[in-house]
């Protein structure tokens, strides 16, 4: 792995070699869920992409922070709140566990730390004293605090927008406005909603003043990487950007956007009804097929997704897991993972995992042949890269996590084609010959793929 990596950077608009701040250091925040209803497999794919990220910083010997905020507090879930007549927190915290679970059950590495908006108003209180102090910010004494936008010449130079051609910022009361672009860095408290104490009056923060405290809180005045969605450049990382230079703070070095999982051309989203949940996703695939489809496109890339796709790319990881089971039968020992060449090459290139999979597809044909000829180095060589490769890719089917796997499809399969093998064993055994080839025939219609060898019957999904 003596390449050096290559990022896209949204701010510059091209692939550049990664240089990180610190050597042998890299720090990451990436914005997390704002936790106001189930996720379904758009939210996810940024957790997917970021942790293949991750995971390959790693691997190339760089001691990773990796920091995910959750939204906690948002008018989304006050809203959630008033509909479902429970506490605005009970909102958060249901739908914070279930965050926890979808990525629990992609595999998705927990986080250096997980910072929540509301553990952090102190933070937040400081960040706007030293920009209503620099004169970059102001309160004009209704409890609300925004920030200037005409005060930071940088503004927009992330989305490549004109201040002149916005439209309005839409949290507050445009009375209290210098500029009807300035944004609210503190909504002041309205009657029911939560709110805290400040200098300038009770409220609550609005949406991106808490990614700045806590990036500065968790990572410094400077960091390597911002992560997030596509659909946060504006306003939200736009918005994080005039916040922590108006302060003074160098903030991202990289900014990274992973694009969206798109259904019939739109962006997944539950306001145009085609929202799909992970938990129900997750009773027809297990968790390692979905991360695998997950993760196949890069992550620039939008996905459109599909059944038909979805069911694809599960059959075709099957092949690669079934594969790693017989290398492993036949050398009796599961090998350790090895990072291949050219995998290593795709994934220095901007994380290119299209071009990093047809590698891992040359592999396993190279394995097949070895496993054909009896070539044990050659199948050990095989299985070793592929479990290398897929480590990264967060799709080892030998992780503990997956081993444990609780789809119940899954072990409903095996355990009836397990009954099917031995059925047909004990037939062999009385030697009939006809109830054994009708039973291998019955399976193999049903696209299980029976292998004989010495070290016993083997079977794969075809």
């Amino acid at each position: 792995m003596s390449a050096q990596l290559k990022l896209y950077n949204t701010a510059t608009r091209a692939v550049s070699e990664f240089i990180p701040l610190q050597p042998g250091k890299v720090g990451i925040y990436l914005c997390g869920a704002t936790v106001q209803a189930p996720p379904h497999i758009g939210h996810v794919r940024s957790g997917v992409n970021f942790d293949i990220l991750r995971r390959w910083l790693t691997a190339s010997r760089y001691d990773v922070t990796f920091i995910r905020n959750v939204t906690d507090i948002d008018d989304k879930i006050l809203h959630k709140a008033a509909h479902e007549n429970i506490p605005w927190w009970a909102v958060a915290q249901k739908y914070e566990r279930a965050f926890t679970e979808a990525y629990r059950a992609l595999n998705v590495l927990p986080p250096t730390y997980e910072p929540r908006a509301t553990g952090h108003i102190t933070q937040m209180i400081e960040l706007m004293q030293l920009l209503i102090h620099n004169g970059s910010a102001y309160a004009p004494g209704n409890g609300d605090v925004y920030l200037d936008v005409r005060h930071l010449k940088s503004y927009l130079t992330l989305s490549n927008q004109k201040l002149d051609d916005l439209q309005s910022a839409e949290d507050a009361d445009l009375t209290y406005k210098k500029d009807p672009r300035d944004f609210a860095l503190w909504k002041a408290a309205k009657p029911g909603d939560p709110s805290w104490p400040t200098p300038w009056g009770a409220g609550r923060p609005g949406w991106h003043l808490e990614c700045s405290a806590m990036a500065h809180a968790y990572l410094g005045e400077s960091f390597d990487i911002h992560g997030g969605g596509l659909d946060l450049i504006f306003p939200h990382h736009e918005n994080e950007i005039a916040q922590s230079q108006s302060a003074g703070w160098g903030f991202a070095n990289i900014w990274m956007h992973n694009a969206w999982v798109t259904a019939s051309g739109e962006k997944m989203s539950k306001s145009l009804g085609n929202s799909l949940q992970v938990p129900e996703i997750l009773k027809q695939v297990r968790g390692i097929e979905l991360r695998w489809y997950l993760g196949s496109a890069h992550y620039r890339s939008m996905l459109e997704f599909s059944f038909n796709a979805l069911q694809e790319a599960a059959t075709n990881f099957c092949r690669i897991e079934g594969f790693l089971k017989r290398a492993t039968d036949v050398l009796e020992v599961t090998p350790d993972g090895v990072i291949h060449e050219g995998f290593a090459e795709a994934m220095n290139e901007d994380l290119a995992v299209p071009t990093a999979l047809a590698v891992i597809a040359e592999i396993m044909r190279n394995g097949n042949n070895a496993l054909a000829a009896g070539d044990m180095v050659g199948v050990k060589t095989a299985a070793s890269e592929i479990r290398g490769a897929l480590a990264i890719l967060g799709c080892d089917p030998f992780d503990t996590i997956f081993s444990n796997d609780e789809n119940a499809d899954a072990k409903v399969l095996d355990g009836l084609v397990s009954l099917a093998l031995e059925q047909r064993a004990a037939a062999r055994v009385r030697k009939d010959f006809a109830a054994a080839d009708a039973i291998r025939d019955q399976i193999a219609a049903l696209g299980v793929v029976i292998e004989d060898t010495a070290q016993g019957t083997r079977w794969s999904i075809g």
